[in-house]
């Protein structure tokens, strides 16, 4: 078995990097590879007989926009690079629907960032290269196509953004424009392209395949509203998105025009974003910005002898549908999940993202709550890119064993202890397999988190001693107690540890992981349980609730200690809302609904409820109270959407893959809740109405599929299943439609069915 699996890798490194790649990398001489360089390149080909199929391999240092014979095939191509520190991403494209017998025109534009950034590790090198070899046809990038500096870009001047962004702010100088250049019918040559290194040369090295899809590109489309104050043009948009703004003008020349979005002149994260300019030539023209922004707001800055003739704005994203939902009789909790949602898609792109604006970095803790988010709310076409996160952690992995993020970075470098361990643990590794069963991918990351987790030295209590190393952040706010909370981390990476060896046949290491939990839970227990809280003895300052909740998440807290964690969960209000995910959480898995939908309610209360935003903030409040600094787009604060879809509404794998599945709701107070999961296995439905006189639940899971189904006890005194009774106090009633069995928490009745379409009445009389 080992063996097949390291086939299956080594095969999967062959396909990244073939040896079959013939083209250069290509540019032109007059590049010196200057921050926010723009070039434009041409190629003519002649093709007898177009193909059905012909797969082009592309990548640039660092995004291309791709035309042929005057069609636009690709919208932003590229992935920031890189997938480990050296190497660089390319894209496959079939490009046999836009070729014709005869004459073909290729153009390509391509932006060179020549920036580090949070997200992006720079060549150093603008470069772009085209490989199509297939059915006859041998396009390949080399010195027969042409190239040249496309100076109609450049850079706005101050302010500039912010160090952690890789990307410029661009300026488009329309009197410069070399009109009509990708089609075919421009007359101008440009010079001969210069060949720089063969595929798989330095700077960009082994080329590796772009592991989640091309952009969605929804097209232009009207804003919503249009309104118009002085100098400005005021655009409004349905919600918070990736979109690149375009305006259709007549106007005199050299007149300039200012584009940016309300996260960068108001909600901008108190740091320099992205905006832009475009300087005008004469006459009527239109102009769409290539490089994305974000937020709720676009604003067009116009000199008053500029007549705007359109304005349109062009949303593209991360190609996944939003095929996960969720619907309540409480329309606080409806809210919370859909801003949940639209705060997950619009942090999703070349990476999972904290924010869409003043870092776009793949910070591991976000990314963890992000990854549990879209298993519950998009399809499963998103799961490539946490799985592109989990990959780029590991190959990014240090030569000491550390781990640090975010990544891809050119200019950060530091661990965060706390979230590393959240991504290699229960939370982000083994939560990936648990929803996909992507057993090859398992394998690829386990050596290296077995290596980092060595790291890790148990000190003379039985825990773990404390790695004061690159930043150590347990949380945003204060009232910290964090030797616990890296330890509580740590106990959760364990967990998750012990499940990947045991699915991955690691006997040994299984052993030894579950005699290491045994030892750390009784330690833990032992040495900072104090009769009423988790506490160190050496931090002074208020209860943690962050630390109480992550020991009922790992299962450090057994039963015996809930009625006093509640209580602290009912007075310490310390997580930020990245934390509040697991507090929402513990209180769940505790049995508490009803006082855990009380506090995340009164917690969230002030951005749920906000009229102008569809996205949640960074802190608490945004502009006041001394939340300034915040953005109004995190992508750690929705995980109140995970808990909604996997406690409320109870859907949740039971066995990786979702070979067995779970709906055991947790009503709480909520009269009715309805949920779908777009699974590996395809639509799973839970859905309940509670009324005086017992609960219905009705379930939809794949057929065949095992599916555990827990109703409620609550003064139960039968169960009936379509109709049939199945289950009545006192005694239980067993046929071939469900196995009733006693759950151990004593709060639910379960019944093992097979997929299909059910409806469980429970009836108190």
């Amino acid at each position: 078995m080992k063996f097949i699996v390291t086939l299956l890798l080594c095969l999967v490194s062959l396909s990244s990097f073939g040896h079959d790649w013939k083209a250069y990398w290509i540019s032109t001489d007059a590049c010196q590879s200057e921050p926010n360089t723009w070039l434009s390149y041409r190629k003519t080909v002649h093709i007898v007989q177009v193909p059905d199929e012909a797969i082009a391999r592309i990548a640039a240092d660092s995004k291309y926009w791709l035309w042929i014979n005057d069609n636009l095939v690709v919208f932003e191509g590229g992935l920031k690079r890189g997938p480990n520190p050296e190497d660089t991403y390319y894209d496959e494209v079939d490009i046999a629907p836009y070729l014709k017998a005869g004459s073909n025109t290729i153009a390509a534009l391509v932006w060179y960032f020549g920036k580090q950034g949070f997200s992006h590790n720079s060549s150093g090198k603008a470069g772009f290269l085209f490989d199509c070899q297939t059915s006859g046809i041998e396009i390949i990038s080399d010195n027969s196509w042409t190239c040249c500096i496309n100076e109609a870009y450049s850079a706005c001047s101050g302010p500039k953004p912010n160090f952690r962004l890789s990307e410029s702010s661009i300026l488009y100088d329309a009197r410069k424009e070399m009109e009509g250049w990708v089609t075919q019918s421009f007359k101008s040559s440009f010079p001969g392209a210069s060949k720089l290194q063969k595929a798989g040369g330095a700077p960009w090295n082994k080329l590796v395949k772009r592991p989640i899809p091309l952009w969605k590109d929804f097209g232009l489309k009207n804003y919503v509203k249009s309104y118009r104050s002085k100098d400005t043009l005021i655009c409004v948009l349905p919600y918070n998105a990736q979109f690149t703004p375009y305006i259709k003008i007549k106007s005199p020349e050299g007149c300039k025009i200012v584009m940016g979005t309300d996260n960068y002149y108001y909600y901008n994260g108190a740091t320099e974003n992205l905006r832009a300019e475009y300087i005008t030539k004469a006459g009527i023209q239109e102009y769409e910005n290539l490089g994305w922004m974000n937020g709720h707001r676009m604003y067009y800055f116009i000199p008053e002898e500029v007549e705007v003739l359109d304005v349109k704005y062009r949303e593209t994203g991360y190609d996944c549908d939003l095929a996960g939902s969720f619907y309540s009789s409480d329309a606080f909790l409806n809210q919370l999940w859909r801003k949940s949602l639209r705060t997950l898609y619009v942090t999703m792109r070349d990476t999972y993202m904290d924010c869409p604006e003043r870092e776009r970095a793949q910070w591991a803790g976000d990314a963890v709550n992000e990854s549990g988010e879209a298993f519950y709310a998009l399809s499963p076409s998103s799961h490539a890119l946490t799985k592109k996160w989990l990959c780029e952690i590991i190959d990014w992995q240090q030569d000491d064993g550390s781990i640090f993020a975010p990544v891809p970075a050119g200019n950060w470098r530091l661990e965060l202890p706390g979230q590393t361990l959240a991504s290699v643990g229960y939370y982000g590794a083994w939560n990936y397999y648990l929803h996909t069963g992507d057993k090859v991918t398992l394998h690829h990351l386990y050596p290296a988190i077995k290596r980092y987790m060595e790291l890790w030295k148990e000190n003379e209590t039985g825990v773990v001693s404390f790695r004061n190393v690159g930043w150590v952040w347990g949380d945003w706010g204060s009232e910290r107690d964090m030797f616990l909370l890296i330890n509580a981390w740590y106990y959760l990476a364990l967990k998750g540890m012990h499940q990947m060896a045991l699915e991955l046949g690691y006997t040994n290491d299984a052993d030894s992981y579950i005699r290491r939990m045994a030892s750390f839970k009784n330690a833990f227990n032992t040495h900072y349980w104090t009769g009423i809280a988790y506490r160190d003895s050496s931090y002074k300052g208020k209860t943690d609730d962050r630390v109480q909740a992550l020991a009922v998440v790992a299962g450090l807290a057994d039963k015996d200690k809930y009625e006093a964690l509640l209580n602290i969960f009912k007075t310490e209000k310390h997580s930020s809302p990245y934390m509040e995910k697991y507090v929402f959480e513990a209180m769940m898995m505790m049995g508490y609904e009803v006082e855990a939908l009380a506090r995340h309610k009164e917690r969230m209360k002030y951005m749920v409820e906000d009229p102008y935003f569809s996205t949640l903030f960074e802190h608490w409040n945004i502009g006041i109270e001394g939340y300034a600094a915040g953005t109004v787009n995190h992508a750690w604060t929705g995980g109140g959407l995970t808990i909604l879809s996997q406690y409320l509404c109870g859907i949740a794998p039971l066995k990786p893959g979702y070979e067995e599945i779970a709906i055991v709701p947790q009503p709480g107070n909520i009269r009715q809740a309805k949920a779908e999961v777009a699974s590996v296995k395809g639509m799973i439905k839970s859905s309940f109405i509670q009324e005086e006189k017992g609960i219905t639940i009705n379930v939809k899971t794949p057929a065949d599929i095992p599916t555990v189904v827990g109703v409620p006890i609550n003064n139960t005194k039968e169960i009936r299943v379509n109709g049939i009774l199945i289950w009545k106090q006192g005694a239980y009633r067993i046929n071939r439609v469900a196995l009733a069995y006693e759950d151990d928490s004593q709060t639910h009745i379960k019944f093992l069915v097979r997929g299909g379409n059910y409806m469980f009445q429970s009836i108190n009389y």
